[in-house]
């Protein structure tokens, strides 16, 4: 019902290739992916290569180039210290940074890079600067960056980022967390950091760059009192490539983890690769009791409205990660959901499958003429 208004509406908007792609027959996978620990990314480099990492002793990678349907041995990065989320493919040239701190954040970092897709890492010497009252912040355990590709700040690296304010523990300290990022001009060498997302209690979070140069930033509630629908997701917007955050608002209608407790969860998020749409998926677990029921969103207005949502896999669901396709490459028209699941397991599937979804009556699916 909601799909064959759809595929007429979106093919006829748009000529290009993407979206034709993503709109191939209904189609869904899942494939376990690693078997032990804790914190998944994944990203899909310029070459279409899926990339998966993982891991907390051991930061592990593995890697698809053939849109998802083989996976490589593990690659391992470092067998000690957090996963610290937020990796970031250069589109510019290829390269990619992993980010792992030494133990549960705040803690010393390490930088990881590879030039050649993935298949070797060294430790990368990066500087990573302080905001604007002095405070450096922590990389655990954010979605993936991205590289802004539609405004004057194109090429610049972006990743969140966040702020473990008066410390982690004990737990009445977690009001005084909150989220940022931070980003390079100078192709991952020199990092600087936003100012503070305006929401305390934050904690990991996500960002995609729409198609008018704007910032989309999406957040965890990593802890709050009752009041300010503490359950559910903030969202923001930047206007000057992630450096500052406005019109900060609850998105009412995406959860943030188990709805019996204002303790959020980790959240995956992407933007598909289209040119004049801004079409995003969102990940997390939809239920009222505990970490199951992994879902995702869909939105084509760039995150004001999440119209459609559809089950992806009913058993244990915790943090997530998403990532979608490159054109012309095995990727094309492809998204992948890499989640926490007795290890991890990454689903690969395309909008037309989520487009056979259920309402969420939060907006309506567009009738794009």
């Amino acid at each position: 019902m909601i799909l064959g208004s759809v595929l007429s509406t979106l093919s006829t908007q748009s000529d290009h290739n993407e979206i034709k792609a993503f709109l191939s027959p209904a189609e869904m996978k899942i494939q376990q992916i690693f078997n032990d620990e804790r914190f998944p990314n994944v990203i899909v480099t310029p070459a279409g290569t899926v990339l998966a990492s993982w891991g907390r002793p051991n930061i592990r990678v593995r890697r698809s180039e053939d849109g998802g349907e083989n996976w490589s041995n593990e690659i391992v990065i470092s067998k000690s210290g957090f996963h610290g989320g937020g990796t970031t493919v250069n589109e510019v040239n290829g390269e990619i940074f992993i980010f792992v701190e030494e133990s549960h954040p705040p803690a010393p970092l390490l930088v990881y890079q590879s030039k050649d897709d993935g298949k070797t890492w060294k430790e990368h010497k990066v500087k990573i600067g302080t905001d604007s009252s002095g405070k450096q912040p922590s990389m655990h355990m954010n979605e993936h960056g991205i590289t802004l590709q539609h405004s004057k700040y194109k090429g610049r690296l972006l990743r969140p980022t966040r702020f473990y304010g008066e410390g982690n523990r004990p737990e009445s300290l977690w009001p005084t967390h909150f989220t940022n990022a931070i980003f390079s001009d100078d192709g991952g060498q020199t990092w600087h950091v936003s100012d503070p997302f305006p929401e305390y209690g934050t904690g990991e979070a996500a960002v995609v760059e729409l198609f008018d140069g704007r910032v989309y930033y999406n957040s965890r509630r990593h802890w709050a009192p009752e009041g300010k629908n503490p359950r559910r997701r903030w969202a923001g917007w930047s206007n000057d490539g992630g450096m500052t955050w406005s019109e900060t608002k609850i998105c009412k209608a995406l959860p943030d983890g188990a709805q019996n407790s204002n303790y959020g969860c980790m959240g995956g998020l992407s933007r598909l690769r289209l040119k004049d749409q801004d079409i995003l998926v969102y990940s997390n677990c939809d239920s009222e009791e505990s970490r199951t029921h992994g879902t995702a969103w869909v939105s084509f207005d760039g995150g004001v409205t999440w119209p459609i949502k559809r089950l992806v896999y009913e058993g244990d669901f915790a943090y997530s990660s998403i990532d979608v396709g490159y054109p012309n490459t095995a990727t094309e028209g492809w998204i992948y959901l890499h989640f926490e699941s007795q290890g991890s397991k990454i689903a690969r599937f395309n909008l037309s499958w989520l487009l056979e979804g259920e309402s969420t009556g939060d907006g309506e699916v567009p009738l794009l003429t």
